[in-house]
């Protein structure tokens, strides 16, 4: 019987990118859910076999400009209590950071490009430990404080809160090591145009910064992501 994957998705753009083939490959099958969507989010938070709820350029504070952001958050909080496998990528991990009753707040950097991440000792014992080597795409101007409960899995220069992961079942991930770095990078970069011009980031370094670091990072992330959800299936 095929798995179902749920994605909430905020920006179009900002996909599953490297993580797509490796979910496919562990048998789930893949449906959207998009921000505007008349049923965003949909139905019942626990009927999927998994959860994945991807990045955005907005806060998880800011519920009153955006008010999709309290149902997200209702539904993240029940996925998280009921401990079903759950992954969130930057604005997904602060939801799910947020949704355990952690503050998310500004950092007051944008920390925007490719760089490697510090592993923890817990980190390095996870599925983290194939990003080694490899610079992942940070994306974020805010930050959370560990939830009670998770265990901290990495760190960056600036940024003390990284990852984080409770148990085998939910994975919070604020830097983006799913991001396509091939030709669609470039709408990253166009859809982002106005932080990065505000941020006074080098787009012509970013664009580099993606063809050197891709390749390595597609491979460390598919293989990243394999043992995530491999060790899913043990837990059944």
């Amino acid at each position: 019987m095929t798995k179902t994957a749920l994605v909430l998705r905020h920006v179009h753009f900002e996909d599953l990118g490297s993580f797509a083939s490796p979910i496919r490959q562990a048998g789930y099958d893949i449906r959207y859910a998009d921000v505007g969507d008349s049923s965003f989010p949909p139905g019942d938070p626990l009927a999927p076999d998994l959860l994945v709820v991807l990045g955005g350029p907005i806060g998880v504070y800011e519920e009153k400009i955006y008010p999709f952001l309290a149902p997200e958050r209702a539904f993240v909080a029940a996925r998280l209590e009921a401990r079903r496998p759950l992954l969130g990528v930057c604005l997904g991990a602060q939801l799910i950071a947020a949704a355990s009753g952690a503050r998310v707040f500004p950092s007051g950097v944008k920390e925007i490009g490719f760089k490697a991440v510090s592993l923890t000792a817990a980190g390095r014992e996870s599925p983290l430990r194939h990003l080694e080597g490899a610079s992942p795409l940070h994306w974020h101007g805010d930050t959370y404080s560990l939830p009670a409960g998770a265990t901290n899995l990495a760190s960056s220069d600036l940024i003390e809160q990284q990852a984080f992961s409770f148990g085998r079942e939910v994975l919070g991930l604020q830097f983006h090591p799913e991001a396509d770095c091939g030709d669609r990078f470039e709408r990253w970069l166009v859809g982002h145009a106005a932080e990065l011009a505000s941020a006074r980031i080098d787009v012509a370094a970013l664009r580099q910064g993606a063809r050197v670091n891709g390749p390595l990072l597609h491979k460390a992330s598919e293989r990243m992501i394999a043992e995530w959800l491999a060790n899913l299936e043990a837990l059944t």
